[in-house]
């Protein structure tokens, strides 16, 4: 019978080389079948770096991570007859055998020199690349550090400090790179760098401003949708008011109707008892006499000031209407203007107005609507049109009051001027 070269895992196939490896795996996978396999383990070495791959996936991986595509078959060179027993610890302290450390070797991260690392730090590697690229070059120089980096930037582990089992030693391997090349290959690893830095920092930004675009639309969004249910509730409030005073009018109807025939009732009842024949109800009865209508002696006014308030605000907010903010502003310095006079109307402050003031012109002057709804409230324009001033003795409580009600209701109501 052939001897065994490998253990064959027989749940999942993997080709294992010794018994260490299959309780290894055994505890990674759980898995526990395994049997003799006259299959050894493939050894496949780039020639370009002298790594060993154990299966064509492995092969694979290095070429694409590397763009190395030659390999050298030397499975059968070092295919032995596998052994089946565990190796027995030893009393002496763990030694390395063959190059490889056994199962409890300590192992520790390599002294290089200080001097040599620091000026690989000073030139932007990191300390895991600049230390790893001493060790394997033997701490031989800062051209054979980097002249290793160039040719092992693509390993997956470029970046993870070297372990090593104690007292191992590897011998430097001679710089592949003249040093002009070992300077223009530094700078073109620092530009690299530079470069990916950069764009990292580019690729943070944009997620940065995506995710500032998005908070704003979803706060946009939760703004519109309150300002949509605010309406709503009000026209569901209006509604109900509307339909409760038709409800009133109706159930008024309904009341007069029965006083009207308890009228009649009573009525009949009387004609009865005094001996009187049924009130026929086909005889038409007399018209009421015509009264003639009192004309009055005072002009009549075609709306009141009240009014004019109202529709001059109106105006103002309608011809406005896509600047909320604008809009409330105007009214609520217009509602500061009359509460002042309300206040203290024998201040002559509070009842001029210069109106090329700055501020006025920004949050009134320059809407349509404000000069008139002051001017309705009494106030003149004097001297040449650059003031506005309302004389104490046209000073009307009763119209500031109703200015001040008006433009309330404009402030606190979201459809003023709408219905």
């Amino acid at each position: 019978m052939a001897a065994g070269l490998s253990l064959q895992c027989g749940d999942c196939g993997t080709l294992l080389k010794s018994v260490e490896e299959a309780e290894e795996h055994a505890e990674l996978t759980s898995h526990s079948n395994f049997s003799e396999s006259t299959e050894a383990v493939l050894n496949l070495v780039c020639t370009t770096c002298g790594k060993p791959c154990r299966s064509k996936t492995e092969t694979d991986l290095h070429t694409k991570r590397t763009g190395h595509s030659d390999f050298s078959d030397k499975t059968l060179e070092t295919a032995k007859p596998i052994s089946l027993e565990t190796p027995k610890s030893t009393d002496s302290d763990d030694v390395v055998v063959g190059g490889e450390s056994s199962e409890n070797q300590e192992m520790v991260v390599p002294e290089v020199d200080k001097k040599l690392l620091e000026d690989l730090e000073e030139m932007g590697f990191p300390t895991a690349r600049a230390t790893r690229a001493l060790y394997f070059s033997g701490n031989a120089s800062v051209e054979a550090s980097i002249s290793w980096i160039a040719e092992h930037e693509n390993d997956p582990e470029i970046d993870q400090l070297p372990l090593i089992p104690v007292n191992t030693k590897i011998e430097a391997p001679k710089p592949t790179l003249t040093p002009e090349e070992v300077k223009i290959k530094a700078q073109e690893l620092r530009e690299r760098a530079r470069k990916k830095k950069e764009e990292e920092e580019k690729i943070s930004e944009r997620e940065k401003e995506k995710e500032r675009i998005r908070i704003g639309k979803e706060l946009l969004e939760a703004k519109r949708i309150e300002e949509d249910n605010e309406r709503k509730r009000f026209f569901l409030a209006y509604h109900r008011i509307m339909a409760m005073r038709k409800a009133e009018k109706e159930e008024e109807k309904r009341a007069r109707e029965r006083i009207r025939q308890k009228l009649e009732e009573d009525k009949a009842d009387r004609r009865r008892k005094l001996g009187l024949a049924p009130e026929d109800p086909t005889v038409a009865k007399p018209a009421a006499p015509a009264v003639e209508e009192k004309k009055s002696s005072l002009p009549v006014r075609p709306a009141t000031k009240t009014e004019g308030m109202k529709n001059w605000l109106r105006y103002l907010k309608q011809n406005h209407k896509d600047d909320d903010a604008k809009v409330k502003r105007a009214f609520q310095t217009l509602f500061t203007y009359v509460g002042n006079v309300a206040r203290s109307p024998d201040e002559e402050k509070f009842r001029k107005i210069r109106l090329n003031n700055p501020s006025f012109q920004e949050r009134v002057g320059s809407l349509k609507g404000g000069v008139e709804f002051l001017e309705v409230c009494g106030f003149e324009k004097i001297e040449g049109g650059e003031f506005l001033f309302l004389p104490r003795d046209k000073v009307d409580m009763a119209v500031i009051n109703s200015a001040g009600s008006e433009l309330n209701s404009a402030i606190i109501n979201p459809f003023f001027g709408v219905l």
